[in-house]
C-alpha cells in the first residue's frame, strides 16, 4: 500500500475533505475515515463531482434493529457531535479498479462510537454511474469536528 496523503482537520472544520491528482499507479483506492460531525454522516463523491451518482444498497444496525436501504448517494455514518465527547467513528471505503475505463465498484464498512446505548454499524455496497478513472476523492457535505482524519491509500 501506498500512501497518497493523510487530512487531520484542525479548528473551524472543513465541509469536504478532498484528495486530488490521484497517481494512477495501482488498482484500487482505500480510504480510512475516522470521523466526528454535525450531521452523523458523511458522502462520497469522485471527481469532483456531486455526491448523487452511484447506485448504492446498505445495512444498517444500531445493537436492537437492523435497516436496510437504497441510495443514489454513497452515505456513511458517522460519530455525531452529540454522542459522547472524544470519540470518533470509523469507515473503511474500498474503491476497485479506480484506473479503468469501467464502473468503479465501491465498498464501505462503518461503525459510530457512543458510550451510551445506541451507536450505528454499517455495510454497504454500490457501482458508480461514472466511467473515468478516479483522480480525486471527497468526503464531505457536513461540519467535521476537530480531529477528524481521512487517509488513502493506493493498493497495487
Amino acid at each position: 500500500m501506498q500512501l497518497v496523503g493523510t487530512v487531520t482537520v484542525g479548528s473551524g472544520g472543513p465541509s469536504t475533505i478532498e484528495f486530488t491528482n490521484i497517481p494512477q499507479s495501482g488498482k484500487d483506492l482505500l480510504l480510512l475515515v475516522s470521523s466526528r460531525d454535525n450531521n452523523q454522516r458523511f458522502y462520497v463523491g469522485l471527481n469532483g463531482g456531486a455526491y448523487t451518482t452511484f447506485s448504492f444498497r446498505r445495512l444498517l444496525g444500531d445493537g436492537s434493529s437492523v435497516s436496510s436501504g437504497s441510495s443514489t448517494t454513497i452515505t456513511v455514518m458517522s460519530t455525531s457531535n452529540g454522542h459522547t465527547g472524544n470519540t470518533f467513528g470509523n469507515a473503511a471505503i474500498m474503491i476497485t479498479n479506480y484506473t479503468s475505463n469501467n464502473n468503479k465498484s465501491i465498498s464501505v464498512d462503518a461503525v459510530t462510537e457512543n458510550n451510551a446505548t445506541l451507536a450505528y454499524q454499517m455495510i454497504g455496497a454500490g457501482t458508480s454511474n461514472a466511467t473515468a478513472a478516479v483522480t480525486s476523492v471527497a468526503v464531505g457535505d457536513t461540519i467535521f469536528e476537530v480531529g477528524s482524519s481521512a487517509s488513502l491509500y493506493i493498493i497495487s
